[in-house]
């Protein structure tokens, strides 16, 4: 049995993994969907002061409770406090996976390394607003309950920078393309080849990727294919960045 702790992207709670959930415990393994603060059944009048290190204690909070051999995956914005978690707590997480976004280098926000991809302004609340349309793709059953269960996202855990250390660095790492948005193996491989030291650890022994023929939302979309892949991924499969 392998526990799987599942961080969500923007706007998200534990919702929105429920079908990978299901499916995991029904392979014999143990899923942690996991709500944010500030974010679903966590939302309160105090969400707009939410930062960053709230968001990491919370994710730090969980591994200290499930570890050690914990797979941490990481969809979107996720990857944040998800890797700087991995990195006050190494010996806990037995892989990080990476669902359809980078991985953060110490001093930047999401904000900063998505400047120009629309990231809306926070409100005088201090929350940024549910989008208004999804991409693609998404089912209309998944495309209400988005828009029922999504909330406001407390915009200084976009904003806040990450710190790291290297001590995540380390650690066997898989990324899940969903190449309807655009990312894919051959654009990792396109950032190795510029030679800039954040990239290095794309090429890494360790480091493993799986492609869904999907969109960003593959929770929402492609639940079964992609709990494949965080189960294969969980063993040590996938390709690397070159095979």
């Amino acid at each position: 049995m392998t526990t799987f702790l599942l961080v969500p992207g923007l706007f998200l709670g534990a919702w929105v993994w429920e079908a990978v959930a299901v499916d995991l415990e029904a392979r014999g393994h143990r899923a942690v969907p996991v709500t944010l603060p500030g974010l679903a059944e966590r939302a309160g009048a105090d969400a707009g002061r939410i930062g960053l290190a709230e968001h990491t204690a919370a994710v730090v909070d969980l591994l200290d409770e499930y570890g050690p051999g914990v797979v941490l995956v990481a969809h979107s914005y996720g990857s944040f406090p998800a890797t700087a978690a991995a990195d006050q707590r190494p010996d806990h997480i037995a892989r990080v996976v990476y669902v359809d976004t980078g991985i953060p280098e110490h001093g930047e926000s999401m904000a900063t390394s998505l400047a120009g991809a629309g990231i809306a302004a926070a409100g005088e609340d201090g929350l940024i607003a549910v989008p208004g349309q999804l991409p693609p793709g998404v089912p209309e059953s998944e495309r209400e309950r988005y828009y029922r269960l999504a909330t406001p996202h407390p915009a200084a855990t976009a904003t806040d920078p990450v710190r790291l250390t290297d001590a995540w660095n380390t650690l066997p790492t898989t990324g899940i393309f969903c190449v309807d948005s655009g990312l894919s193996r051959d654009v990792a491989r396109s950032l190795h080849a510029t030679g800039a030291p954040r990239f290095a650890k794309l090429a890494e022994p360790g480091v493993t990727y799986f492609e869904l023929p999907t969109g960003h939302f593959p929770m929402l979309t492609t639940p079964r294919e992609l709990t494949d892949a965080l189960v294969r991924a969980a063993a040590g499969e996938g390709a690397g960045l070159y095979d």
